[in-house]
Order: C-alpha cells, then sequence, then structure tokens
C-alpha cells in the first residue's frame, strides 16, 4: 500500500539515495581505479537480454514527456547455482518471484514503484519466446507463471498490456547473485514487528531486530506463509522494507570508502543481475545512474497495484477495477496517483 512520507523519512530517503548513487558509481570507479582487468571482469559478470528485438513494434510507444519506467523481477530459479536456496530445486524452471514496475517521471524527482503480487491472474498476450517459438495468448493465468512459460520479453509484452505503459528498460535480480551481496557486506539489519515462522522459506525470527545473512535474508524477501493471511500481499511489505535496510547498509558500511570491499559488492551486485541491452554493459548503466542523479528516495511513493480476490478462486487475485485502472491512468499521464486509486479490496 502507499506510504505517507514524513520529515524523517525524508531525510533518511536522502541518505539512501545517496547510498544507491554510490553502488552504482562504484561499478565504475572500481573499474577505473583498478584497472583494465577489474573494468572487464565486472562488465562480464553482467548479463543482458535484447528486449527491444523480440518485442518489435507493437508496444505501446514511449513517453512524450521524456518519463523512464523500469520492470524489476526477482527470479525464483532454483537449479543449478541456486540449488537449495529458500525452498530446494525447482526442476530447472523459473516463475517471477518479485515484480515492480519503476515509473520515474520527467524531472527524475521523485519517483513510484507498483509492486504486482505473483498470484495475479492475468491476460498473457502472444509473444516470443525466449528460447524459439511463438507463446499463444492465455487468459486467467498466474502472473509469475509468464515468465516461466515466455521469458523476460514475454513478461514486459504482458506488464506493458496491462498498464498500457511502455517499460523502457529491464532488470532481474538472481536468487544466488542477491545472496552473495548480502554476505558481501557482511549482513543486513532489518526489523520486524511481527513474529514470522515459514517453514516453507526456512524463515523463523522473532518481532524485533535481525541481523540477517545471505540465505536469511533471502528468505526473508520470498517468505509468506509466516506472515498475515499466507498470501502474496503480505510479502510485498517485507520486501520493500528490506530494499531500505540494503541501501541503508551500504550508506553505513561507506562501500565506497574501501576498494577492497567495494569491488566485493560490486563483484557481487553486477554477477545477480541481468538487464536489457541498452543498460547491459558497465558504461550504459553507469550512464542509466547518471540520469537518476537528481532522484529522492525519500519522495518515492509506494503502491500495490489493487487487487481483489477472485471469486472463482479465493487463492488467487485479480486486478480490482476501477482502482487498477486509475493507477495506470495516472502514470500515464504524468499525474499523483490518486488516493482512491490506492485501495486494494484485498487488503495488503
Amino acid at each position: 500500500m502507499a506510504r505517507s512520507i514524513t520529515k524523517k523519512q525524508r531525510t533518511r530517503g536522502q541518505r539512501i539515495r545517496r547510498a544507491l548513487c554510490w553502488v552504482l558509481a562504484g561499478v565504475v570507479v572500481v573499474g577505473g581505479g583498478v584497472g583494465y582487468w577489474a573494468y572487464s571482469r565486472l562488465d562480464g559478470n553482467l548479463s543482458n537480454v535484447d528486449i527491444d528485438a523480440a518485442l518489435g513494434g507493437d508496444r505501446p510507444g514511449k513517453d512524450a514527456r521524456g518519463a523512464q519506467n523500469l520492470l524489476v523481477l526477482g527470479s525464483d530459479s532454483r537449479s543449478g547455482g541456486n540449488k537449495g536456496l529458500a525452498g530446494g530445486d525447482t526442476g530447472g524452471t523459473a516463475r517471477s518471484d518479485t515484480a515492480m514496475v519503476v515509473h520515474i517521471p520527467e524531472g527524475r524527482k521523485r519517483a513510484t514503484a507498483v509492486s504486482i503480487p505473483r498470484d495475479t491472474l492475468v491476460s498473457r498476450p502472444a509473444c516470443a519466446k525466449s528460447g524459439g517459438g511463438e507463446l499463444p495468448s492465455a487468459q486467467r493465468v498466474m502472473f509469475n507463471s509468464v515468465y516461466t512459460a515466455g521469458g523476460p520479453a514475454c513478461v514486459v509484452k504482458t506488464v506493458e498490456a496491462m498498464s498500457g505503459i511502455r517499460m523502457d528498460h529491464y532488470v532481474e535480480i538472481d536468487f544466488a547473485g542477491f545472496k552473495e551481496l548480502v554476505d558481501a557486506l557482511g549482513g543486513v539489519t532489518v526489523t520486524t514487528e511481527r513474529a514470522i515462522d515459514d517453514k516453507q522459506s526456512g524463515l523463523k525470527l522473532a518481532a524485533g531486530t535481525h541481523r540477517l545473512d545471505g540465505t536469511q535474508s533471502l528468505a526473508f524477501v520470498r517468505t509468506r506463509h509466516g506472515i498475515g493471511d499466507g498470501s502474496d500481499l503480505g510479502r510485498i511489505g517485507l520486501q520493500q522494507k528490506f530494499i531500505l535496510a540494503l541501501l541503508a547498509e551500504v550508506e553505513r558500511q561507506d562501500v565506497l570508502g574501501s576498494p577492497t570491499k567495494l569491488f566485493k559488492v560490486a563483484d557481487a551486485a553486477t554477477k545477480a543481475l541481468t538487464t536489457d541491452s541498452g543498460i547491459g554493459s558497465l558504461t550504459g548503466l553507469a550512464g542509466f545512474a547518471k540520469s537518476l542523479r537528481g532522484l529522492d528516495a525519500g519522495t518515492m511513493e509506494t503502491v500495490m497495484l489493487p487487487v481483489a480476490y477472485d471469486k472463482a478462486d479465493p487463492n488467487r487475485v485479480v486486478a480490482a477495477e476501477p482502482q487498477a485502472g486509475e493507477l495506470w491512468d495516472a502514470l500515464r499521464a504524468g499525474r499523483a496517483v490518486p488516493a482512491s486509486a490506492k485501495k486494494s479490496p484485498a487488503g495488503g
């Protein structure tokens, strides 16, 4: 749900913004400061996909006012290097376990992050599969299954179809890389208001403040059965909480002030990322970061896509109307999201 921004939160947001800029700038600093070997290694860590080539011209147009829209996915593949992480092997398949549309209006002074619950039933348009061939359109499919069936480009096309907004960039975060990033920092500190006991993710925490290692952090952002009604809605709040804690940890450690620590963190971060080809290099990533230098996380609004429990299957949710339509309309028009579009009948 949307959160109001207090003066204290704005101050913290400014610190978090600086921390995020340090991480992105640090990728370039390490490459230039340590030499060609370091630059080549970090650049080689990055993976990318050509979303534009896969989708062609059948997409919403670019924003005429210069707004940027970023689709961020967390991939829950647990095969290969991810086997045994937060739930065990999935037999080589993967789903989009976490999904956020980040809308950055013209001027780059604020942003809105819209979380899409993974259990949302959506209409999937026909799209090209990442392994070749065509995937036919389908109705009432779970949002997180689109990645499994069609790959990144198909997820982008599905989000564009449901929102009417072009995704300018794509960022995917891998489980194993996420764990390594947290461990490179020596852990992240989070505070929970309620106890968490989730046998499926393996996470058990009493209410209070905890220092989480990489494995625990991965379970924290994935847990759902130990909180709320066991749906994906409660997990979204934990994910947003952890992102703020992670960025605050980067700042607290003054990572930029330690070349050794900086390279270790940058190495883990770049291994964790798959991006669209437009920002799929150190120079491309640095250029994108530079364009966001005026963004203040203290003015970022976090919103969950308004959803309601599906009448035919209460274990699933569907976009709630007219709230969801009002949300996407506001972003397309560059307006602030109205209060009416932040009310989710399913809660969360």
